[in-house]
């Protein structure tokens, strides 16, 4: 009779995902509150931006 417990079953290995780029945000009447600059998402690296989606 063996009393030693099953060897654990090691975990599946991590799935790698593409990097992949995101997508420059281009909207209709430009961005709100930026006093008509123009903005691009390397402006914007580093810093937190909320987004806002909605349809009226």
């Amino acid at each position: 009779m063996n009393d030693a417990a099953p060897a654990p079953t090691p975990a599946p290995a991590p799935r790698k995902r593409a990097r992949v780029r995101a997508p420059e945000l281009i909207g209709k009447g430009g961005w709100l509150n930026t006093g008509g600059e123009e903005l691009t998402l390397a402006d914007l690296r580093g810093k937190i931006v909320l987004l806002d989606f909605w349809i009226s």
